[in-house]
């Protein structure tokens, strides 16, 4: 006997196969007279469906580098994130499939991100093996010396960073000669060889400084250090194609703010593929309304500043990488420094003292969000004096000041 569709059979199926597959038409358009390329276009996925399982972005009917992205680790995809190249006042359109069904599509890596706990039996500082996804400690511990490089550390093929996993949270660099992923193979510290044969290395020197942009308390005198803290946890979020994300939780933290309760603070650093800046988005619970907190750049010796005085600061100089007493085997390293923070969350801009150009920043509600980047003079591809450096630092803000107008329709 043969089977008949049925005009109900025939609906629930047309239904079954618009629910598993979505089309979204995404326009993006540069309000701004100058080219920009690297462009983050990120998508929130809840609006379209829980069980997204595969996305294919194309523009122009050839397809595209893009990633899925679960933040918060529930199992289910939040955003999808790709990257456009837009001329001087120019609109291009992409259009985007979501997929319920599938796998995540597999592209080339553009950046890379590791965590490592150190292992004792291995000298080698270039071939630790203990890899790790997140950890958290209680009040009072202190992780810095048993994880390799003393946090996440992440790059493109442009730059690389790493956090300090400890009460100081530092933003630290790794500069490099030539452009390429490199810290998989000298996981922060090159050897002899990897550094003959042009490899990139430490180049600045932070101390108890803020390094680049990190976020400290601000007690109405002097940046404080995020000492009293109940438990603190970096885990990373993201591992590309296309961005890495490392989240740093800091539970209960006391700001030094008199008369204000302790907070819970949550710290995003997202780097793209394309980009030598990093940005930052804060994320407080309760409300900071009524706080102050403190952040900056060090002070590399010697070095020239630039400020906009509107939230864009910048510096140029020259030290050793190290602490000067254990400088043996390294070179002065010349570095360009950058932070841009949005002018209404500028409380003060403090003058330059021997360890920073600092700023007290505010007015932030349940959010804070800005930017830092840096240059190392050792690149081929990049800047090779101050006045280059200030200049590439205005056109960031410009950047960062006016991102590029997303619209999405669905078919």
């Amino acid at each position: 006997m043969k089977k008949r569709i049925t005009t109900f059979t025939f609906l629930a199926l047309v239904a079954c196969s618009a629910m598993a597959q979505k089309t979204l038409d995404v326009t993006v358009t540069n309000p701004l007279k100058m080219a920009r390329s690297a462009q983050p276009v990120v998508i929130d996925l809840k609006k379209y469906g829980i069980g997204i399982r595969e996305a294919i972005v194309t523009e122009n009917g050839k397809e595209i580098v893009s990633q899925l992205d679960d933040l918060n680790g529930d199992g289910k995809y939040d955003e999808l994130c790709f990257l456009a190249n837009v001329g001087e006042k120019e609109t291009k359109k992409y259009n985007v499939v979501l997929k319920e069904n599938g796998k995540p599509r597999k592209y080339k890596p553009q950046v890379y991100v590791e965590m490592l706990m150190v292992n004792r039996k291995i000298k080698e500082s270039n071939k630790q093996d203990i890899y790790i996804s997140s950890l958290t400690v209680d009040r009072g511990v202190n992780p810095y010396s048993s994880l390799h490089h003393h946090g996440a550390a992440f790059e493109n093929d442009m730059v690389a960073y790493r956090i300090y996993f400890d009460h100081r949270q530092t933003v630290d660099i790794y500069g490099k000669y030539r452009l390429g992923l490199e810290l998989k193979e000298t996981q922060f510290y090159p050897d002899k060889t990897q550094k003959a044969n042009g490899y990139g290395d430490d180049v600045l020197w932070v101390g108890q400084t803020f390094g680049v942009g990190t976020l400290r308390g601000w007690d109405g005198k002097a940046p404080q250090m995020l000492n009293d803290v109940e438990h603190r946890t970096q885990r990373i979020v993201s591992r590309g194609p296309l961005r890495t994300i490392v989240e740093v939780v800091d539970e209960a933290w006391n700001t030094m703010n008199a008369g204000k309760e302790p907070i819970d603070m949550t710290t995003r650093y997202t780097l793209y593929a394309g980009r030598r800046d990093c940005f930052v988005d804060i994320n407080f619970a309760p409300s900071a309304a009524g706080y102050q907190f403190a952040t900056g750049l060090i002070n590399v010796k010697n070095s020239k500043e630039y400020s906009d005085h509107k939230g864009l600061r910048g510096c140029w100089g020259t030290d050793w990488p190290v602490s000067e007493k254990d400088s043996a085997g390294y070179k002065r390293e010349t570095v360009g420094l950058g932070i841009c923070i949005p002018h209404n969350n500028v409380i003060k801009e403090l003058d330059k003292n021997t360890d920073n150009y600092p700023f007290v920043v505010g007015n932030a509600t349940a959010t804070l969000s800005y930017g830092i980047s840096f240059c190392s003079a050792n690149e081929e591809f990049g800047f090779d004096t101050a006045k280059e450096w200030f200049e590439y630092l205005k056109e960031w803000k410009k950047d960062l000041s006016k991102p590029v107008e997303i619209s999405i329709k669905e078919r």
